[in-house]
């Protein structure tokens, strides 16, 4: 495993650790900075462009491209940048491996939410304990652009099936109990990002106004998690066992 330089580290303060764990998510301002993040943003809309068949998702919610790091430099740079890995590590506090990035684009104008949901229920190791994507503004997000609004503690429910992130109500009728629990809405700046557990359910306002908003989303898996034979995109091509560990040279090690 590659260990992040000390100045990696920086942006992650123990606050900020006790906040992830507590609450499931937490916003980390500066991960990168500005301009970086906006030639970050031109770089994925570049991708979508040269890739317009490579989305495994194309709606009215957003436009999603995974494992963009495998096909471009750019984005690779962005995925394997050593702040994301050790702020990841960090929160999370055990080792790592990286399971898939993703461009998030969110159409202007026409685009509708993204209803509350957990995304490790999505996913063929939906039992391990700690799961955590990045979610960084490759542009200014505010609320009115789509931001993210989490559900504090909600990663404590371990247990529930995958969720209809088109529909209001399905995640809610199968934990009642959330419709009552706090709601926090995280507008960012280009480069802020927020960390948030693979259970903590999280949901995207509607992109209302007359620009993209352009995100993009690197999860890590604990480092020895192994395959449970469960379809999904990401692995359906791979021909992997069940019961295997994932391999090092498509999940690498943070």
């Amino acid at each position: 495993m590659t260990m992040a330089s000390p100045a990696a580290r920086v942006p992650v303060t123990p606050e900020m650790v006790l906040s992830y764990r507590r609450d499931g998510f937490v916003r980390v301002p500066g991960l990168v900075g500005r301009d970086e993040a906006l030639a970050w943003g031109r770089a994925a809309l570049a991708y979508v462009e040269a890739h317009p068949d490579a989305d495994y998702c194309k709606s009215d919610i957003f436009t999603q491209h995974v494992n963009a790091w495998r096909d471009d430099p750019a984005m690779a740079a962005m995925t394997r940048d050593p702040r994301v890995a050790a702020a990841a590590s960090e929160l999370a506090g055990v080792p790592l491996r990286l399971w898939h990035d993703q461009i998030l684009i969110k159409p202007p104008g026409t685009s509708t939410a993204t209803e509350f949901h957990q995304d490790q229920p999505y996913w063929p190791h939906r039992h391990r304990p700690n799961p955590i994507s990045m979610w960084i503004a490759l542009c200014d997000v505010p609320a009115e652009r789509g931001c993210m609004t989490f559900i504090p503690g909600s990663h404590g429910h371990t247990d529930l099936a995958a969720q209809d992130l088109g529909d209001a109500g399905s995640l809610m009728a199968m934990c009642p109990s959330l419709n009552w629990d706090v709601r926090l809405t995280v507008p960012l700046r280009a480069g802020d990002c927020t960390f948030h557990h693979g259970r903590c359910a999280h949901m995207a306002t509607p992109n209302l106004t007359d620009e993209a908003r352009v995100a993009h989303v690197v999860i890590f898996i604990d480092a020895d998690t192994p395959y449970d034979g469960s379809r999904h995109v990401v692995t359906d091509p791979l021909g992997l066992t069940p019961g295997r560990a994932l391999p090092d040279a498509l999940f690498p090690l943070a």
